[in-house]
């Protein structure tokens, strides 16, 4: 509990700096012309949204597997099934809970309104796997804090899956460049930058696929898996049509944007 936080930040930092590098030694498309300038958007709503979350939310994920365990919640409190069980079932659990939530806010209208923030950005690389609107991490935040009292999740399972959680983010959104074969053989067990890219395609089919961010099988289950963008790689639309400017990418305008009509012009 103490080195949470330390723990995090570390993983984080190590991920974004490798993605970061690769990108830049082996990218796998071109950048748009707003290109690099979306970076200081996304890396401020990252940190506001870190920091309304310790305001909100000060104990964090680990606090609500802290307390659960302390009262003896969840069905992990009462079956006993034994510690290296418990953390790869809290894993497992955590990481397709978070593939409906993922799915719940592309189908409710309010909800897609918080998220399309995520998805109106034109560029697909490393920051766009820290661009979320400050009130779908809050929800997201108590999705969670639900599961894990029914599960009744283990501090270090809880721990193990956020860390997972922020490095497959970064990793899934990179902008780089995986061999064919090698790309083949990984999504069969973790989501690549190229299965999650289809997600992001200005294509509603294409972008209404794929939802996962760690492990890849929950869309081959679900029937939600898309292997390639129609119009290939290269050649497909990132983003959504209806916001496509520039301006768009203000942090001003995507704090506002859930709010905003999206057929009207951004100043």
């Amino acid at each position: 509990m103490e080195n949470d936080a330390y723990i995090r930040l570390t993983a984080a930092i190590g991920i974004i700096l490798l993605i970061a590098l690769w990108e830049g030694l082996k990218p796998r498309r071109s950048l748009p012309p707003v290109g690099r300038k979306r970076w200081f958007s996304n890396a401020g709503l990252l940190i506001f949204n870190s920091v309304l979350a310790r305001i909100i939310f000060p104990s964090s994920a680990l606090g609500f597997a802290a307390l659960a365990q302390e009262r003896g919640w969840g069905l992990l409190n009462h079956i006993h099934p034994g510690p290296l069980i418990a953390i790869f079932l809290s894993i497992i659990a955590l990481d397709l809970a978070i593939w409906f939530q993922h799915r719940l806010f592309h189908l409710v209208p309010w909800l897609w309104r918080l998220h399309r923030v995520h998805h109106s950005d034109t560029g697909f690389d490393f920051s766009t796997g820290i661009r979320f609107h400050p009130l779908e991490i809050m929800l997201s935040l108590l999705f969670k804090a639900v599961i894990i009292f029914i599960l009744g999740a283990p501090i270090i399972g809880v721990l193990i899956f956020e860390v997972l959680l922020n490095v497959s983010s970064i990793f899934n959104h990179g902008n780089i460049y995986i061999p064919k074969k090698v790309d083949q053989w990984l999504r069969w067990f973790i989501v690549t930058p190229d299965m999650h890219r289809v997600h992001h395609s200005s294509i509603q089919k294409e972008t209404d696929s794929n939802f996962g961010f760690n492990l890849s099988c929950w869309d081959r289950i679900f029937s939600s898996y898309c292997a390639q963008p129609s119009l290939g790689h290269q050649e497909m639309e990132i983003g959504l049509k209806e916001f496509r400017l520039n301006t768009e990418q203000r942090i001003d305008q995507l704090l506002y944007q859930p709010l905003r009509n999206p057929n009207k012009t951004a100043n």
